[in-house]
């Protein structure tokens, strides 16, 4: 549970600054932070926690730590589904997810069906580029299990998905392939 919550606050997926390895831990074994979707109720929380009170935490730090976490509410699909921490979904086949359903609700409703061994939607799904049966059964065991559809539910809650952003049609080597 520490590692999903290092790899959600880490650089490469919600990126939120002052919540480092030790930030996490110290959080996760004072049980204040036990899933993502913790991260962004800390500060309405923060009158019970009373985070100014743990060392090496001021007026100031707690502050910038809470205007960072608010400052990632809005996240790119492709951040969010590398952010989930599903087995065999690095970056670049989170990319090619978000690029593939365009929306937090096709990707979701997707997984969901995928789940139940839905033969369409998995068929949709491996149809992706870069996008394979290990990746597919990875999202189906993810998004089979309640637990973790609990915690992408309660997250979803706190943050806005964007939409994936489609590749750019207008620009003069757009669908054309170039080599060197």
């Amino acid at each position: 549970k520490i590692e999903h919550l290092k790899l959600f606050a880490s650089r490469r997926a919600f990126d939120i600054e002052g919540l480092g390895e030790k930030q996490i831990e110290l959080f996760f074994e004072k049980e204040w932070v036990k899933e993502p979707a913790d991260i962004f109720t800390l500060e309405a929380r923060n009158n019970k926690i009373k985070l100014e009170e743990v060392e090496g935490y001021g007026e100031t730090s707690v502050r910038n730590l809470f205007h960072a976490i608010e400052q990632r509410r809005e996240i790119s699909l492709d951040r969010f589904i590398f952010s989930l921490g599903i087995r065999h979904v690095g970056e670049t086949t989170a990319l090619a997810l978000a690029r593939g359903y365009g929306s937090w609700k096709a990707f979701h409703d997707a997984c969901l069906k995928v789940a139940k061994s839905d033969e369409e939607a998995t068929a949709e799904m491996d149809a992706l580029d870069q996008i394979g049966e290990t990746v597919i059964a990875s999202i189906a065991a993810y998004f089979g299990e309640s637990h973790n559809r609990g915690i992408v539910e309660r997250l979803t809650r706190q943050v806005t998905i964007l939409d994936a952003e489609k590749p750019k049609t207008d620009s003069a080597v757009a669908g054309k392939t170039v080599v060197f």
